[in-house]
């Protein structure tokens, strides 16, 4: 019995019968299983409605793959990304110097946050990223280097939404007698920046709620809520 229950407790503790690189990133796996779902689903139903709307317009339906390559595919998909690239950048950077009362998600108010130390004066040791150890400018770029990524996607994936946009709105344009735009003057359309605006907002609506939210209301076992009893006006972890 006493064997079992060990065994047992080893289990337990290793994540039971789920590999531990598995278990370990579990977070992520998740994540981009579902993204990778979601995005199959966006394109079969996507090539599915682009076909049935050529065919209204007495054009040829589009395979799968060919609906890959239309502007309407990458408009898509790309005024989406860079308003999910947007909004983690901008909440990146805006809890860096911004602070909400009682919420999870807002660094501790009056007190230095371990995110806010130096790292320019901790002790180097063989874990420490390479970037610290090597210091000057390699340090100054890698400490704002998350903030830095999610400006360069969501630069790309605007400039990737403009092309594919452009290619769009240049066929629907061609349809009907009128003709194509540059991909410059698509970007003076009212079209291009309605696309960003209605997926811009919903974005930051959503880290509003969060933010407000987490102020009042709990999820045990979530990092991104206060532990249940605690009180509604601590603020961060």
């Amino acid at each position: 019995m006493m064997t079992s229950t060990a065994s047992q407790q080893r289990r337990h503790q290793s994540g039971g019968s789920v590999p531990s690189w598995v278990r370990e990133h579990g977070l992520l796996l998740a994540n981009a299983g579902l993204f990778l779902a979601f995005f199959g689903g966006m394109v079969l139903t996507g090539a599915a409605d682009y076909s049935d709307d050529q065919v209204a317009h007495g054009e040829q339906a589009v395979t799968v793959l060919g609906y890959l390559s239309t502007g309407a595919f990458v408009e898509a998909t790309f005024e989406n990304w860079e308003s999910e690239f947007l909004q983690m950048g901008m909440y990146v950077i805006l809890t860096v110097f911004l602070f909400q009362k009682g919420s999870s998600e807002s660094k501790p108010l009056g007190k230095v946050a371990p995110q806010d130390e130096n790292p320019r004066k901790a002790a180097a040791k063989d874990t420490t990223p390479w970037p610290v150890r090597r210091g000057g400018w390699v340090l100054k770029l890698y400490e704002h280097s998350l903030s830095i990524m999610f400006l360069l996607l969501f630069l790309a994936s605007f400039a990737l939404h403009a092309v594919g946009g452009s290619a769009a709105y240049s066929a629907e344009q061609q349809s009907h007698g009128q003709p194509p735009v540059t991909v410059y003057e698509y970007l003076g359309t009212s079209r291009f920046w309605f696309e960003s605006f209605q997926n811009w907002q919903s974005e930051f609506l959503a880290v509003a709620v969060l933010v407000g939210a987490s102020v009042y209301l709990r999820e045990r076992g979530s990092p991104e809520s206060k532990p249940v009893a605690e009180p509604h006006y601590e603020t961060g972890t």
